[in-house]
This record gives C-alpha cells, structure tokens and sequence, in this order.
C-alpha cells in the first residue's frame, strides 16, 4: 500500500456542505421522481426540502430519519469525524426531535489512507455521538476514490414538536444560532492561509451540537426551524419562505459572521459552492443595488454544520435568543422578519 500519507482535503474534490449539488442540479433530478406515496403516517417527507423524514407512530410519538455525508474540509481526522457527525445529527435536531441512535456511513481510498487515520475519523464520529447521548449501532462502509464520511441518524419527538421549514407566520421575527463564513474557512484551509485562531473557531462552532432546536420547539411560539448548511443562509431561508408561502427580509448588519470571514471574503477565499449557490436561487433574492461582489458570495456561502434558523412570534424573538445565548450558542441573534408577499428574501443593509 502507498503510505505517502497526503492531506485529506487533498484526497477530495469539494468538502463539508459545499460538496452539496446545487440546488438548480437537484430540483433537476428530483423533478421526474414519484412524489412519496399519500402515506397518513408519513407527516414530513420531501414536498419541501424539510430536513429529516417524520412518521407518527402513535398519539404520544413520531420517528424522525435523515442522513448525511460529506468529504473532508479538513485535514485532521478526528475532526473531521467531529464536524460530519455534528452535522448529520442537526437534522434531527431541526425538525424538533431528540436523536436516539446513529449508523456510520464510511467510503475511504484505502491505498491511500493509513488505517490509523481512518479509524480516527470514526472515532472523532463517535465522540459527538456520546456527547449527544446516542451509540453508533452499526454502519456501512466501501472503498471509494475520495475520502466520505457521515450518519445515518434516527430521533424522536411528540407529533405536537414536530417543526418543518414552513409555517412562519408574518411578523414572525427570525433568528439565526450560530455565524456565517465556514465556507470561507474551508477556502482558506485549503490554500493554507487560515491563521490557527481561526481554525480553532471554525471547529468550535462546526462541532457544536444544534441541542436547542429540541428546546426551542417545545414553545408554541416557535413556527419554523431549518438548519443552514450547503446552501447559504439565502438558499435555507429561501426553503422556508417558499414553504411559508412568505417573505423573509433579512438585516445585513446583524448577521453574525465567523471573526474572519468578511476578510477573507474580500480576499478572494470565496468556494465554487457559493458561485452555484447564487446562480441556483439568485432570481429570488432582493439584494441593495450597491451591495459588492464579495458580499454577496458570503451570504450564499455554504454553512457546515451550520446554525438554526428559526420563525418566532415578535414578542417572544429576544426571550429565545436569551436562551439560546444561556444554551451554549453566543452568535444568536434576531438577523430578520418574516413579511406577507411573494415567496423570496430581502436583504436590507
């Protein structure tokens, strides 16, 4: 075996969330596929790009089920196994549930990765599983060109917690959980130009377990959750206006953004994902007539393990994003509105 041990981003074409088809590619493909059988069960399947399926099993509970994979955007392994496991199991946890149980999703170059390295990446997997409180029961794995590695994630949840990315109500208010730029980071990572200081945030925010979307949707109150991943906070907040049947205007000015991620933006440290991003759903997004190439890429920019982004009743937005702060997450804050009109977002400076 070649043990010429190269960098695992090296092993992949794309990483994290970024290595997601954009959402033009598949709207395409999903197009001439059969709608999921009328099912009564079935309470969320892929109508609206919810993110995990819910089937009721009786009055008191509902299983939740997704899946998710990516290639490495780092290049340490442990990490690596971090931050593909926080993200599969925010699935659950953005529709309302608790997750209860997870399998491994493995394809790995075997010529071309020493075994050690790999089992660290299962390792860093199932450390997140333990801080989430569930096991790894299992898996599958194969020998593939590039470096993969996720969940297959199960959870549960009372019928009346379950939160899709459509019911926002207008004058709803919007809050975003954690900061904006990881697509930025994984640019820079790649082309060895991110200082470690940032790096050590990126992986403090990409392996920080979305827990309080189980919190959040025991209130009334909260209407929507969706969790912002490979599309940008544009292409999830454009899920949840299409599935509202709304318009989402969001506040330049009180996004948070990762410290150094409009830098690096400036700078040029922009992935293809956001360029496929913004040509995807760009028809529907508002934008300031003056607003710069740069900027506009960092709002299309692909999240790993991203934040929630959540509808909540006006008079109860700085409540949540109080207890969001208290929960662990100090980046949440009320970053938009939700409005009556045509499906689409705003963006206001």
């Amino acid at each position: 075996m070649d043990m010429s041990s190269p960098r695992l981003t090296e092993l992949a074409h794309g990483g994290g969330c970024g290595c997601k088809l954009a959402p033009a590619v598949l709207q395409k493909l999903l197009a001439g596929q059969p709608a999921a059988q009328p099912f009564a069960q079935l309470l969320v399947g892929n109508e609206m790009s919810d993110d995990a399926a819910v089937w009721q099993i009786d009055d008191n509970t509902c299983v939740i089920a997704t899946t998710d994979f990516f290639m490495p955007m780092v290049d340490d392994p442990y990490d690596f196994g971090r931050i593909a496991a926080t993200n599969a199991i925010s699935d659950v946890y953005a529709m309302g549930g608790k997750p209860i149980m997870a399998l491994a999703i493995l394809g790995m170059p075997i010529n071309k990765l020493e075994p050690e390295k790999i089992s660290r990446i299962l390792e860093g997997g199932a450390s997140i599983c333990a801080e989430a409180g569930i096991p790894v029961a299992g898996g599958h794995s194969i020998d593939s060109v590039e470096p993969i590695y996720g969940l297959a994630v199960i959870g549960i949840c009372h019928p009346s917690q379950v939160r899709r990315n459509g019911g926002a109500k207008a004058g709803d208010k919007l809050i975003l959980t954690k900061g904006i730029g990881i697509g930025i980071y994984s640019s820079a990572i790649k082309k060895n130009a991110l200082p470690k200081k940032a790096y050590d945030e990126m992986i403090a925010s990409t392996t920080l377990l979305n827990k309080v979307g189980t919190t959040l949707a025991a209130d009334p109150d909260v209407h929507a959750i969706t969790d912002v991943t490979g599309f940008g906070i544009l292409g999830h907040g454009l899920e949840m206006a299409r599935a509202s049947g709304l318009t989402l205007r969001l506040n330049l000015a009180d996004i948070p953004f990762l410290t150094k991620a409009e830098e690096l933006a400036q700078q040029g440290f922009i992935t293809g994902a956001s360029v496929r991003n913004w040509a995807s759903y760009g028809d529907a997004i508002t934008l300031p007539e003056d607003m710069p190439e740069w900027q506009r890429m960092l709002l299309a920019d692909p999240q790993t393990s991203g934040g929630l982004l959540v509808a909540v009743a006006a008079d109860k937005a700085d409540a949540l994003v109080d207890q969001a702060r208290d929960a662990g997450y100090p980046l949440a804050t009320i970053v938009g509105t939700v409005e009556d009109g045509a499906a689409g977002i705003i963006v206001n400076r």
